[in-house]
């Protein structure tokens, strides 16, 4: 058992809340440009005095709906200003967001709903209206859903409603908050179906921030720049949310993924946050595209010269030499990819990978990886400006003690640690033991220096190279209810997306094969497109119950089906997942290389 602790710069007193910096923000430097909304005409900016404005005026409609301390408000968007407004002007009257990702299903949008016990839901596209309309009567406590996008918009009914309610009563209800209180909760794929609820307070985020926030200050300062295109439904952007406020920089917001370099170069940010997979397609098409231009060799070298140089402790005269020419060449257009003006980023939510990591330090873009779950709130630990080591997720930050236990589990203690699960105190006591340590779930190894290195899972939870966690069960239960389907094992941690290894039932074969007049041999089966189309059928089910980056988008039939005798399954008839990943590695990595 090893265990490291680096203790807090900051203590979060009783009374603060994560609205607090609106209102000094406001106050000490009104003119500072807060946020910069994307219009036709361009980047408009909105200043701290203007946001502090246009929270006030959503939270006085917010009061004039009746909107409670305590109570949950829904909140399904996509990435964008009014996220953040909405956001801030729920937590400015005491009340809890409940973020849904605007990809969710109906059958997961009515459980968190239901679950939270919302008492109004914003939803942003005329879509999301619609799916929360569909299953209205199953949620009485829903009194409000009001639509960002509609005519008038959410912002303006809401403004108007509220314009006979005096800003001193957001004040009031603003000083009546404490920083143990539920500040939102966020819906997590848990392992065994149904999302979890994870309880989060203003003390939780405000710990992790305000002491993030002197570990990168080359990251988080007034005047610094950031474009936001992760979803803010997810623990890691809301943190970035809540840092670019404290720190009193600046944010974009942008959820055109497709047309993000074009966005990218109208921001123009000092930094980015991004999950691996974002990194991995820059580096991949800058790739792709010198070698499509005649220019591959050049790119070739360049990058192992920047991986060199990045990886040296001290680079010899020659490879200096090297390293500035095709920084002239080559690295200053990667870095124009970027905006221009980006020498920092933060990569979470998956393995970075070290030669990507040391080809961006190498072109001068240095990614700070880091490490947490929605839990934790969500960082624990962090590569920072006073060191980085490529290849692990950094030291613990500053209130947070990591414990790697006796299995190799890390564990984590500190302010940031969640209050539990909502409604659910069986997973509560499971996560979190007697001696306050909550229990990660994944395996680790943590060195002399306290950087931790993440080896692997002990759940079966699964996190896509997108960063989105993956619940199997919920898949394969749908998948496996299809009457020709033995198993199925969902796979795809780490990958761009989310496959499926299928085992087809041999005692409903026959009768299949027989009325499609074919040979009752699953060996020979593996490729029918009548079979395919069949388990096909199985596979769209299964996605109705998850969002699209959840959804199954390949599956291979394989040809035989998992068996206590073969090891594939234990005596209780469990897919013994680590055996398969093995036995199977060929047809998993044959899915991938498509």
């Amino acid at each position: 058992m090893r265990e490291f602790t680096v203790p807090p710069a900051v203590t979060v007193g009783d009374h603060a809340t994560l609205t607090d910096p609106v209102w000094d923000n406001a106050a000490a430097a009104p003119d500072a440009v807060q946020f910069q909304r994307q219009t036709g005409a361009g980047w408009q900016d909105v200043t701290c005095a203007q946001f502090h404005d246009e929270v006030v005026t959503l939270a006085r409609g917010l009061l004039a709906a009746g909107i409670e301390p305590g109570e949950r408000v829904a909140l399904m968007s996509k990435t964008r200003y009014e996220w953040t407004l909405i956001d801030y002007a729920i937590w400015s009257v005491g009340a809890v967001t409940v973020p849904i990702y605007e990809t969710s299903s109906a059958e997961q949008v009515a459980w968190i709903l239901e679950d939270s016990g919302a008492v109004a839901c914003f939803v942003e596209t005329d879509a999301h209206r619609d799916t929360v309309a569909a299953i209205r009567d199953q949620l009485p406590a829903v009194a409000h859903v009001w639509q960002i996008d509609g005519a008038p918009g959410a912002v303006d009914v809401l403004g108007a409603d509220g314009a006979a309610v005096p800003r001193e009563d957001v004040d009031r209800r603003r000083a009546e908050a404490k920083a143990d209180d539920l500040a939102t909760i966020i819906y997590t794929s848990g392992t065994t179906g149904r999302p979890k609820g994870c309880m989060i307070t203003h003390r939780n985020m405000l710990s992790d921030i305000v002491n993030a926030i002197p570990e990168l200050q080359s990251l988080f300062h007034q005047g610094a720049r950031t474009l936001l295109f992760l979803p803010l439904a997810h623990s890691f952007a809301r943190l970035i949310q809540i840092g670019v406020v404290q720190a009193r920089a600046t944010m974009g917001h942008t959820a055109d993924t497709k047309n993000l370099a074009a966005t990218l170069q109208t921001f123009r940010p000092t930094f980015v946050l991004s999950v691996p997979r974002v990194f991995e397609k820059v580096y991949n098409t800058a790739k792709q595209r010198a070698h499509a231009d005649g220019k591959g060799a050049i790119f070739d070298r360049a990058e192992r010269v920047a991986i060199d140089f990045s990886a040296a402790q001290r680079p010899g005269p020659l490879l200096k030499v090297q390293h500035a020419l095709f920084d002239r060449l080559v690295y200053s257009k990667l870095r124009a990819a970027l905006g221009g003006q980006c020498g920092r980023a933060i990569s979470g939510g998956a393995p970075l990978g070290e030669r990507l990591a040391h080809f961006y330090r190498g072109i001068g873009v240095t990614i700070f990886e880091g490490y947490g779950l929605t839990e934790t709130s969500p960082a624990t630990n962090a590569n920072r400006d006073t060191g980085a080591r490529i290849g692990t997720v950094g030291r613990p930050l500053p209130g947070v003690t990591i414990r790697i236990d006796d299995d190799g589990e890390i564990l984590v203690q500190g302010d940031i640690v969640f209050k539990g699960y909502w409604n659910n105190p069986a997973a509560t006591a499971e996560a979190i033991d007697a001696d306050g340590w909550f229990h990660t779930g994944d395996i680790g190894e943590l060195d002399d220096d306290g950087y931790l290195r993440i080896t692997g899972r002990k759940k079966e939870l699964i996190v896509t190279a997108g960063g989105k966690n993956v619940a199997p069960a919920v898949l394969e239960d749908r998948v496996r209810a299809h009457p020709l389907v033995s198993q199925c094992m969902v796979v795809g941690d780490r990958q761009p997306f989310i496959a499926a290894l299928v085992t087809i039932d041999p005692d409903a074969l026959p009768a299949w094969a027989s009325a499609h007049g074919k040979s009752a041999d699953i060996a020979a089966l593996t490729d029918d497109a009548e079979l395919r189309a069949e388990i096909q059928r199985a596979i769209d089910d299964a996605n109705t119950a998850v969002s699209k980056a959840e959804a199954i988008k390949v599956f291979r039939i394989l040809p035989q089906d998992f068996t206590e005798a073969t090891g594939t399954l234990t005596p209780s008839l469990k897919v013994k997942r680590n055996v398969v990943l093995k036995e199977y590695a060929g047809d998993i990595a044959a899915i991938y290389e498509r």
